[in-house]
């Protein structure tokens, strides 16, 4: 750990103004985003007596190496440029509440000839009308399937409704009245679209309408005696109603509104919200997340919506309320950002009673028992995970602990289309954003330990430019121009703890001499065999025997059977490039671009197989005379050789890319 003496600036060097500020770790990885009204006051705060500080900023000061800040022109812009930096740099001791997943709503293409109602994620679309946020999004995606009975739109995707035209049989749900089949002609045009705005009005707040219209026409079908009629429309309201009772009325329908609340202790801290649409819960979200960041209540909720909200660019995502258990910092500057991203007025307030109070207990109710599942299930998978690292550093005698495993694989089918892979584990957990994949050719595919050698050498020579590249991190002021700037990644410059290679002595061997040509001494290198699970060392005669019960040992094999998914996922990617290539080799008139056309209209080789010629001319550039001669080369037998347990599938397609897939 670091001296924070070492790097700690004279405090007459420090402006007292707001502004933003973030520590940076030796391999100058920002580890820490803050931002403060007085930079003098709050960076001194960092520096105090060691005994005064939390546990968490006493490790986060003794990781970094350097401190550099920004000086802004309000507190408003330096809220903004906080935001800027969390989301660019993902620091580790910054409380982070977003996920992977964005809101999922449900979606009408009303721009299209045949509008289509869908489950939709990320970026809004032009001509496309929304509703939600609903989480999760198994419970939109059931609503949907019940709405299809009374309004039975399009749902299919555009492959799939040019197949069905194409082919004048609609799909599955065409066949059981969930969709109107305006694929095959029998609704047109016009009608659809009326039914596709209907929907709109219903999921709009006008449901209450439509179930007295149909209950109109139930009690007429009765009275004409067509009790056939009645009964479908019985069910038709039977389904509105579950609809409805899925998102009962809470508030006011005119309730446009996100509440906030939260459950902590003094390690962690549970959040949920609930999302009110027309006075109706819509959805529900949460999350779990560890105070790595001394922060008080109104200093965590301001991260919250910060992180929450940053990238709803699209207006409507932002409610006109938001509600959360106490006042944020700085709520002024925090609304004014707010409206700024929302194009209207936010009114961010606590609520003190009546119904929106009262719901704020219930999403509390609801984070405290979040908190405490969370607790029950996450003590055992660190206490899990601890173990295993600690065990897995004494059995292999290593002096440093193992925060980062790096594991290697090579996958090949008797030779040809030689490929490695490379997996990440940091803190016991799979990082897949660092994961690297490696195509060998030339003497390196010759053998096995060939390989190694080169994916090994490949790997640490970039790891050896990066460093050389990196600048020296120094403490001190940096401008606006300088903080805007975007670094390049340069994921290849942090060393791992620990190098596993799958196999024995030869390759263990391999991977030494490679980080010994390069210089490299401080990076410890096992091997994982398969056929007795032993761990090899270097230059050790004996293998490392675990139990076949340690925590250390199963963390090992699933970190190696990662690495043989990642690699044999790779490889077969590359040998069905190969096979496709073949056969469309030599096709005349066919070059690289309507090749990737073609791939990316089918999808795979087997619906290729499948095309007649009227189906290739579909095509952008495809004529009768090159479908043909597509054919004729597609129905002429493909390279042969069984892969053993690597082969045996279609090859499919990204049809985004053209890019084929595993």
């Amino acid at each position: 750990m670091a001296d924070p003496t070492s790097y700690r600036p004279r405090t007459g060097e420090i402006p007292t103004g707001p502004g933003v500020y973030r520590f940076r770790d030796p391999q100058a990885r920002v580890i820490y985003v803050g931002k403060a009204k007085n930079l003098r006051s709050r960076l001194n705060s960092y520096f105090a007596n060691p005994a005064t500080l939390m546990p968490k900023t006493h490790t986060m000061v003794h990781t970094a190496a350097s401190v550099e800040w920004t000086v802004v022109g309000s507190e408003l812009e330096a809220l903004q440029l906080e935001y800027t930096w969390i989301k660019e740099y993902a620091p580790r001791f910054n409380i982070m509440f977003r996920d992977d997943k964005s809101y999922p709503y449900l979606a009408v293409t009303l721009g299209e000839k045949f509008p289509r109602a869908q489950v939709m994620r990320g970026d809004r679309r032009k001509d496309v009308k929304y509703f939600g946020p609903f989480y999760p999004a198994k419970a939109i995606r059931e609503t949907l399937d019940t709405l299809l009975r009374v309004f039975p739109v399009r749902t299919c995707s555009a492959g799939i409704f040019r197949r069905a035209q194409q082919s004048g049989r609609p799909c599955l749900l065409g066949y059981i009245d969930k969709c109107s089949a305006p694929c095959v002609g029998r609704i047109s045009p016009e009608d659809h679209r009326k039914l596709a705005d209907e929907l709109c009005q219903f999921m709009g707040g006008e449901g209450t309408r439509f179930m007295r219209d149909l209950e109109g026409q139930m009690k007429a079908a009765v009275a004409e005696l067509d009790y056939e009629q009645a009964a479908r429309l019985r069910d038709d309201i039977a389904a509105l109603r579950r609809v409805f009772e899925r998102n009962a009325v809470v508030l006011s329908e005119d309730t446009e509104a996100d509440i906030f609340a939260v459950a902590e202790d003094d390690l962690e801290a549970a959040v949920q919200v609930f999302h009110v649409r027309q006075g109706r819960i819509r959805g529900q979200r949460g999350w779990v997340v560890e105070k790595v960041e001394e922060t008080n209540g109104p200093e965590f909720i301001e991260h919250l919506l910060q992180q929450v909200y940053g990238e709803n660019t699209g207006g409507d995502r932002i409610p006109r309320e938001v509600l959360v258990p106490v006042e944020p910092e700085n709520p002024e500057e925090l609304a004014t950002w707010l409206r700024g991203l929302r194009g209207a007025a936010v009114n961010l307030r606590v609520p003190q009673r009546g119904e929106k109070a009262a719901l704020m207990g219930t999403v509390r109710d609801n984070a405290e028992q979040s908190l405490r599942l969370h607790k029950s299930r996450r003590a055992a998978d660190i206490t899990t995970r601890s173990a295993a690292l600690q065990e897995l550093q004494e059995a292999l005698g290593l002096p440093v602990p193992l925060m980062r495993i790096e594991c290697y694989d090579i996958s090949h089918v008797q030779g040809t289309n030689v490929v490695a892979s490379m997996v990440v584990v940091e803190d016991g957990l799979p990082k897949k954003s660092d994961y690297r994949k490696f195509s060998i050719t030339g003497d390196a595919a010759r053998d096995d330990t060939a390989s190694m050698y080169d994916v090994i050498t490949r790997r640490f020579r970039h790891y050896l430019d990066d460093q050389a590249a990196m600048a020296p991190v120094i403490s001190g002021e940096i401008s606006i121009e300088e903080s805007g700037e975007k670094a390049p990644p340069r994921k290849f410059a942090y060393p791992p703890s620990l190098v596993v290679v799958d196999g024995g002595p030869p390759q263990v061997a391999a991977a030494v001499q490679a980080l010994a040509d390069l210089g490299i001494d401080d990076v410890y290198v096992a091997g994982l065999a398969k056929r007795l699970e032993e761990l090899w060392l270097p230059d050790d005669p004996f293998p490392v025997v675990l139990p076949r019960a340690s925590h250390g040992l199963y963390l090992l094999q699933r970190i190696r059977d990662e690495a043989h998914r990642f690699a044999i996922t790779f490889h077969r990617q590359k040998r069905s490039a190969a096979m496709t290539t073949s056969l469309l080799d030599g096709v005349p008139g066919l070059g690289p671009s309507k090749r990737q056309a073609i791939v990316k209209h089918f999808g795979s080789l087997k619906r290729m197989r499948a095309a007649g010629a009227e189906d290739f001319q579909q095509v952008k550039g495809v004529g009768p005379r090159l479908a043909a001669h597509l054919v004729e080369a597609l129905a002429a037998p493909g390279p042969s050789g069984d892969e053993g347990h690597d082969g045996g599938a279609e090859p499919a397609v990204n049809t985004a890319t053209g890019e084929l897939l595993d």
